[in-house]
């Protein structure tokens, strides 16, 4: 969501390139609340961080705990910023009911729009 967000709000001024340590494919869910806020994110794929490649990058943003703690080393010029968000597939574990599933996927959703449309004063900390 992150990645795509950054790349819809902020594409003047950056461009995002998500990735994870473990990835397991982009939740359906998380596809399905990204399109009710008029973002496409079905063609998006999760990757692996070596995926990327020697790709150099000015900031590296983790946004849950578990890749904070796994992140592997990026040169010096490289700045590393944290902002942990709830993982909504890990808060809907055992929710029969489809709509309070997506409850959390919907909060999580916004809280990183927000963050990410305000990512220019984060990152100037």
């Amino acid at each position: 969501m992150a990645e795509a967000w950054t790349n819809y709000l902020q594409k003047d001024k950056f461009m995002a390139y998500s990735a994870g340590i473990a990835p397991k494919g982009v939740d359906p869910k998380a596809i399905k609340v990204m399109a009710e806020a008029g973002v496409d994110i079905s063609s998006q794929r999760s990757k692996d961080i070596d995926s990327l490649g020697a790709m150099e990058f000015d900031y590296v943003v983790t946004l849950c705990d578990n890749a904070n703690e796994a992140c592997p080393f990026f040169p010096a010029k490289t700045r590393l910023l944290h902002r942990g968000f709830d993982d909504p597939p890990r808060l809907s574990e055992g929710i029969s009911d489809e709509d309070e599933a997506l409850r959390h996927y919907r909060r999580v959703r916004d809280e990183i729009k927000t963050f990410v449309e305000n990512i220019e004063e984060e990152l100037s900390r």
